[in-house]
């Protein structure tokens, strides 16, 4: 039994106090030295100065390089004949063509046979979306391009009974 007593006081001795502190001046001193090594220097961004002034070079260097390109001339690909001309150029040409071109009136709308022979009890063509996004109906596309009938049609109405010749086998 006096084995076992013996034990317990080894396995509960305390740590003296002197180790503790110890220790703690330990930390402290680890804490002073990072202090002194690391607390004078200047808190600096000298990293991010520097990547700023990268970027607006950067960005300087780009501007110039389109501003290069869209106001000189050069080859894109000189084997294709391919090159570039500048913006106000190119608008200039692209009015003189535009210039130079008369409209054409539009070819005859066809209609399926379908609709043509639908007859009048035919509900009205529904609306779709006209050019400013209002809704259209097909009466009102119709009068915005006129469109005069073929000469096939202003004869007489097609025959139901007769082949239509438009039908292939």
């Amino acid at each position: 039994m006096a084995a076992t007593e013996s034990l317990r006081q080894v396995a509960q001795a305390r740590t003296p106090w002197s180790v503790w502190f110890g220790i703690v001046l330990l930390f402290v001193l680890f804490g002073v030295i990072v202090l002194a090594i690391i607390g004078p220097s200047p808190r600096s961004s000298d990293y991010e100065e520097t990547r700023a002034k990268k970027r607006v070079e950067n960005l300087k260097t780009l501007r110039e390089e389109a501003d290069k390109a869209s106001t000189t001339y050069g080859w894109i690909d000189k084997n294709k004949g391919v090159a570039r001309v500048p913006i106000e150029r190119a608008m200039e040409l692209t009015l003189a063509d535009l210039a130079k071109q008369k409209p054409a009136p539009a070819g005859p709308i066809a209609t399926p046979e379908t609709q043509a022979t639908a007859g009048a009890g035919a509900s009205p063509a529904p609306a779709s979306p006209g050019p400013a996004g209002s809704p259209q109906s097909g009466a009102s596309l119709a009068a915005q391009a006129p469109v005069s009938p073929s000469p096939a049609a202003q004869s007489s109405p097609p025959n139901p009974a007769s082949p239509s010749p438009t039908k292939s086998p």
